[in-house]
């Protein structure tokens, strides 16, 4: 599927919960397209993207494009993605175990990127357990607390251009610290007897934590310098191809997914948009939307179609454990895929993985409506059916997180309706795919590496379409 065109731009946006096979789908698209740059343009540390080769290497990719496997390829962070210094270092580390010598070498950072320290990572993971049971779903990297803190307190962001003035940093870095510090200053009632809370707690303390991050952070930026807006644009407008790698899915979506187990960051078309602009580039961007045949979800929040027989379905990267929680599985689900939809806008195709689950026990069956109780103000939230079930969800008008909140508590009441017949194969998925969201299957994934991924449809018409 190589195609000739001075300049290529695609993204890959998740419609789901995450762990939909973006990692899968950037590195077939590199290999497919000649790409010669991946673009990370939201989120941060907290993602997790699975490439596999044929050969049985694997990494986990968090901060790396996931087409860094292929010679050559560059990984540009763009603003506003929010970056983890020493993360990408210990990243590098084990890329190089799978065979990525170079990975540094190939890196971009805009310097405008706003950065994720020790003091981020452990004030977010003590708001996390002082939830208790109402946790949001953490990752436990730091990235949410790293954006609040940038809302509430501007002048205390810290940006990775910023790590080249060393006279200044320091200083930022304790300010920070002591900050955070305070907010944490009351004790929350779990702290007293929770281990956990107390070794975060010490980290916010260590007043020489500071030093040792920074002189870390240091070894990255005298290997990969902070990027100009100018050499941004420049890496941009190559000739060839770009491939805009979105992070998490748009279930996930601060301002559209279901409030308070959300990701703080815009999944959204907008946002690969807001990247190619800044960057001079007015080009088309085709957009696709990545999506498994079967839903998944880490962590806590809403998962109507869960079901515990689906814990037979292989799952080899992804664990129940650690900051995230339980790894589920659920049934495919078209109200939610109909939602997810109605807020991503346009997109130009859909990018289907594991396809070749079909046909294992239990069979995966299609949820088209939801028995739910009608409640107060339903109306603002949902469309139902003659019979009173819930076809359609309706997000809020604007950032309206009360609204999206009420979504969450809906979900949790509601009980799915599934198709009585299962799935028979992939191609009844498909069919039924394309006639349910009236957009092309683009590239269907069979198995976990790009040879098992198959272009169903062009990404691009003919030279005369183009043109047009």
């Amino acid at each position: 599927m190589t195609v000739s065109m001075a300049t290529r731009l695609v993204s890959v946006l998740g419609l789901g919960f995450g762990d939909c096979g973006k990692g899968l789908f950037v590195d077939a698209l590199c290999r497919q397209l000649d790409a010669h740059t991946v673009v990370r343009f939201n989120g941060g540390a907290q993602a997790a993207h699975n490439v596999v080769l044929p050969d049985g290497r694997h990494h986990t990719f968090s901060q790396f494009g996931a087409g860094s496997f292929n010679r050559g390829v560059y990984t540009l962070l763009a603003y506003p993605v929010i970056v983890h210094p020493t993360a990408l270092l210990v990243e590098h580390d084990y890329l190089r175990r799978a065979g990525v010598e170079d990975g540094l070498d190939r890196l971009i950072i805009d310097a405008r990127c706003r950065l994720t320290t020790p003091f981020h990572q452990a004030a977010g993971r003590m708001r996390e357990l002082a939830r208790a049971d109402g946790r949001h779903g953490s990752c436990g990297v730091g990235v949410g607390e790293t954006v609040r803190l940038d809302i509430a307190r501007p002048e205390l962001t810290l940006r990775y251009g910023d790590l080249t003035h060393r006279a200044h940093a320091p200083a930022k870095l304790e300010a920070i610290r002591r900050d955070l510090l305070a907010a944490f200053a009351p004790l929350c009632p779990v702290a007293a007897n929770d281990a956990e809370y107390q070794r975060e707690r010490a980290v916010l303390n260590d007043a020489m934590m500071a030093r040792h991050w920074l002189d870390r952070s240091m070894e990255l930026v005298r290997i990969v310098p902070p990027a100009r807006r100018a050499d941004v644009a420049r890496r941009l407008q190559m000739p060839g191809a770009v491939v805009f790698e979105g992070a998490q899915g748009i279930l996930l979506d601060e301002w559209r997914g279901f409030h308070p187990h959300t990701t703080w960051s815009t999944i959204h078309p907008s946002s690969v948009q807001a990247v190619a602009a800044d960057a001079g580039l007015h080009a088309k961007i085709h957009h696709l939307g990545a999506l498994r045949s079967y839903l998944t979800r880490h962590g806590d929040g809403p998962l109507p179609t869960h079901d515990t027989r689906l814990t037979s379905l292989p799952e080899p990267h992804n664990a129940s454990g650690g900051w995230q929680g339980a790894f589920r599985r659920a049934h495919p689900d078209a109200v939610l895929l109909r939602y997810a939809l109605s807020v991503a806008g346009r997109l130009d195709g859909l990018a289907i993985s594991h396809l070749d689950v079909f046909g294992r026990a239990p069979g995966l069956r299609w949820c088209n409506a939801y028995a739910a109780p009608v409640g107060d103000g339903d109306g603002q939230l949902c469309e139902r059916d003659a019979d009173g079930r819930i076809t359609e969800l309706r997000a809020s008008a604007g950032h309206d997180l009360a609204h999206q909140a009420a979504l969450t508590k809906l979900l949790h009441a509601a009980t799915p309706v599934l198709d009585a017949e299962p799935v028979a194969d992939a191609g009844q998925f498909i069919e039924q795919m394309e006639r349910l969201t009236r957009l092309p299957v683009v590239l269907a994934a069979f198995g976990p590496t790009f040879e098992a991924v198959k272009a169903l449809r062009p990404l691009w018409g003919s030279e005369e379409n183009r043109r047009k």
